[in-house]
């Protein structure tokens, strides 16, 4: 470790291989905690690099657990980075219900909340989920229900090695940023939220390196998440364009209008509503949005306008719920 810290207090950054290395030397308790803080602090004073996230991220897929759904499955991830500090309900999660109810696959990869009252782990478990890392029952999941769960710790083994250093310094390190780019399954789709322009040129660096198929989403007011307060940027292979939400045909809202409460069950009695097609105008719409550019992201023949009927049909028809209570009956 001495060497990795020399390099970085030189101003120098670190190679892909050596990250690499250092997870895997993470893993194997070869650091004590005030060495990982060291490197993990010099990082993200700097800013961490496309290089040093590869590598970390190589290191958990590594020594983390693999699911193998099936060549040529083709499924999305959905999911922000978090850390935005907004603390809205379940949007992305919601989204992702929406999405299977179109009849697109999702592969979906989360963790209890950080930064917000409920993440999508807390959401889930709130309805009696029971996380599973059996392939068998994912897969049964994914073919039935359109849609299975990764519980982000029964994967990426290598997160909990790092987990006691993260909470004792209590402010965000490059390892909220990898969360969301170690889905076990490897999915070739996903759509990424980011909280910052500068995550957003960060992620679609490592996007390219990977080569899967991505959309990348910030809003402009610090959501890592399309918000409907403000304009957004998408980011793809194919194109980045610039967006209201007059353009996906929605108003403008207010950032009270997607918070999440004050507790999980707040949080849990939200989503439900969304989900039962009850919920107040701007939560509907905010999860159609960001359904939308999911949906977008599996078939970019679609235009913004197709892929918001095809979200808002999902909902509106109750295949979005129905697909939801399919989930919950297969992993309840």
């Amino acid at each position: 470790m001495k060497q990795y810290l020399q390099k970085l207090i030189g101003g120098e950054t670190l190679t892909r291989e050596e990250t690499h290395q250092i997870m895997l030397n993470i893993t194997r308790e070869q650091y004590n905690e005030p060495q990982i803080a060291a490197l993990l602090m010099a990082i993200q004073t700097r800013g961490v690099t496309v290089d040093e996230l590869l590598g970390l991220r190589d290191g958990l897929l590594e020594t983390g657990k693999h699911i193998d759904l099936g060549d040529g499955e083709e499924t999305l991830d959905i999911v922000g980075t978090g850390g935005d500090g907004k603390n809205t309900f379940n949007i992305s999660t919601c989204a992702a219900f929406v999405i299977a109810g179109a009849g697109y696959k999702v592969t979906k990869h989360g963790n209890g909340g950080s930064t917000s009252v409920s993440g999508a782990s807390n959401v889930l478990q709130g309805h009696g989920v029971r996380f599973t890392d059996s392939a068998d029952l994912l897969r049964r999941s994914l073919d039935e229900a359109g849609i299975c769960y990764f519980h982000a710790p029964l994967f990426a083994y290598g997160m909990k090695f790092v987990g006691p250093t993260r909470k004792a310094l209590g402010i965000p390190t490059c390892f909220n940023l990898i969360g969301p780019l170690v889905n076990p399954c490897n999915p070739k789709n996903s759509l990424h939220g980011t909280a910052t322009q500068a995550q957003m040129r960060l992620y679609t660096s490592v996007h390219q390196n990977i080569g899967d198929n991505y959309g990348i989403v910030t809003s402009y007011d610090g959501y890592d998440e399309i918000s409907l307060t403000s304009g957004f940027k998408f980011v793809s292979n194919f194109f980045e364009k610039v967006y209201s939400p007059k353009d996906m045909g929605f108003d403008y809202i207010s950032p009270k209008d997607i918070f999440g409460g004050q507790t999980a069950d707040d949080a849990l009695r939200i989503f439900d509503r969304v989900l039962e097609d009850s919920a107040t105008e701007a939560q509907k719409n905010v999860v159609l949005a960001n359904a939308a550019c999911g949906i977008g992201v599996m078939n970019r023949n679609l235009s913004i306008e197709e892929s918001v009927a095809q979200a808002r049909e999902s909902l509106e028809s109750g295949r979005a719920l129905a697909c939801f209570k399919k989930f919950l009956q297969l992993n309840g």
